[in-house]
């Protein structure tokens, strides 16, 4: 992993991108994909995932862990000398996962990574790369993971970025709160170290003012990954969970979670809406919603 993220540092290096082994020299997203086979669970590195995300120990993965396996395979594509946008300092604006079915750790993964054309975006310019895993052939998870690249709006960008995935997630500012998390300041670090994700915007306050924020800021895949911890037995066994990132938690910091079982308003069907927020200040961090499978 280190030498992908040497990579990408590369990228934010004034005229590094021209460079034909460095990615962010702009143009079209290539089409490819990458693959790799009989992918296995390392017991001792699930173990520490399930103790920063907070889940408990269970012969399933918890729905998260899929994108861990990715992870490398999507740095390793956003770092390709062709892919147009650099990599580092990339913010995770928003994310859905499709469980088709428990996955157990003793099951072995066959994974499929690609990137979307870049779409406009308010605040610059976004792409989704999509993963799926499956086992035997069988599609038994799939994720839409949703990235943005600050910078210049561009002119014919839409009012809001569009959605991972339908349906369209509301705003959890109402919802009642169910529990209250403190995040303290090397939770980046933490999660970073059994992740593999140390983009630097999440691992000291110093490397985050590099890439303009005040201070580190939580994964995005931490906060869905713990909410979704919290969730656990509510969860049924096939199921799709959407989440937006609305703001990021600058770390340290003390948030709220609030959710909803049932009828959320706006969405038909039977749904749980659920969604973190800052415990002073109100401020909405994220907003969630799992639909089960349909049949």
């Amino acid at each position: 992993m280190l030498p992908l993220f040497a990579r990408a540092g590369l990228a934010v290096v004034p005229g590094a991108s021209k460079l034909p082994w460095v990615g962010g020299g702009g143009g079209d997203v290539p089409d490819q994909a990458l693959t790799r086979a009989d992918v296995a669970v390392d017991p001792g590195r699930l173990a520490a995932y399930d103790r920063v995300c907070g889940f408990d120990l269970s012969d399933a993965l918890p729905p998260t862990y899929p994108h861990m396996l990715a992870f490398p395979m999507h740095l390793a594509l956003m770092t390709e000398g062709r892919f147009p946008l650099a990599a580092m300092g990339l913010v995770h604006i928003a994310n859905a996962i499709t469980v088709h079915r428990p996955v157990r750790i003793s099951e072995r993964l066959a994974l499929r990574v690609w990137a979307t054309p870049i779409e406009p975006h308010p605040r610059g310019r976004q792409f989704t790369v999509r993963t799926e895993a499956r086992v035997g052939g069988e599609l038994v998870w799939e994720e839409s993971s949703t990235n943005l690249a600050r910078g210049k709006p561009a002119g014919d960008a839409p009012d809001a970025p569009s959605a991972a995935a339908e349906p369209e997630i509301p705003s959890t500012a109402e919802l009642p709160v169910t529990a209250t998390w403190r995040c303290p300041g090397d939770l980046g670090r933490r999660y970073g170290s059994v992740s593999g994700d140390l983009n630097p915007i999440h691992i000291h306050p110093l490397s985050a003012r590099m890439f303009g924020f005040p201070s580190a800021i939580a994964h995005g895949m931490w906060t869905k990954a713990r909410c979704l911890a919290a969730l656990g037995p509510e969860l049924p066994g096939a199921y799709s969970v959407a989440v937006a990132f609305r703001k990021p938690i600058r770390l340290p910091a003390t948030v709220q979670f609030a959710e909803a079982a049932g009828g959320v308003a706006g969405v038909a069907g039977a749904t749980i809406a659920f969604g973190v927020r800052d415990a002073k200040r109100g401020t909405l961090h994220l907003d969630g919603l799992v639909t089960p499978a349909r049949g």
